[in-house]
């Protein structure tokens, strides 16, 4: 059987986004056939910029460019939230894939996302929400995971990330990092998502 690629393509300003990524490609790779690979999008701010604002060095986790992107069966996009929106460096990112939208490279193929917000109003479902859009130009398959996550996405008594749209976490001023049961969601909607791409990639 022909393994089932999953790119976990991601931006993180002060890594939160990277820990639910780092625990999206776990639940990926725990389905039979997977295999999962992380990648970052290029950072559009200049490193002075970056230091002023308190973010730390980026990790070795590799840089990703759009003509690479039709090699994955399925895609999951992580990004902080921006004013109820994906940041401006994944949406960067996502407008230089003018050529693959062309040829429609990405038309047919399961997407998810996840997402970080600061606060509880701050974006769980609309960044989500209005990213989609991009999903859909591409002609992409949106992959929720609905309630499949189970007792946990009725969690209330703790302040926790993420929708039924896909797994998120809060970061509060930033010092607040993904909680167990946010990574937990995380590594579902991986292992979820990857076992759809497999189903997929088997039918065709």
């Amino acid at each position: 059987m022909a393994t089932t690629k999953i790119y976990i393509v991601y931006y993180s300003m002060y890594g939160h986004v990277e820990k639910l990524a780092e625990e999206i490609k776990k639940g990926a790779a725990s389905v039979e056939g997977v295999e999962a690979k992380l990648w970052q999008v290029p950072e559009t701010l200049p490193q002075e910029v970056l230091g002023k604002m308190g973010a730390p060095p980026k990790s070795d986790v590799p840089v990703i460019t759009p003509s690479e992107l039709p090699e994955a069966d399925g895609l999951l996009l992580g990004f902080p939230t921006r004013f109820g929106l994906m940041a401006a460096q994944f949406k960067a990112f996502l407008d230089a894939t003018g050529g693959l939208w062309r040829t429609q490279a990405l038309a047919g193929k399961p997407a998810g996302i996840f997402y970080s917000t600061g606060s509880q109003g701050g974006g769980q479902e609309t960044t989500p929400l209005t990213s989609i859009t991009q999903l859909v130009h591409h002609g992409m398959i949106f992959v929720p995971i609905g309630y499949t996550f189970g007792a946990g996405m009725f969690e209330i008594e703790n302040v926790k990330g993420g929708s039924p749209y896909g797994a998120g976490t809060y970061a509060g001023d930033g010092s607040r990092q993904p909680t167990e049961l946010e990574l937990a969601q995380a590594f579902h909607q991986g292992k979820y998502f990857a076992g759809i791409a497999k189903k997929l990639k088997g039918s065709q």
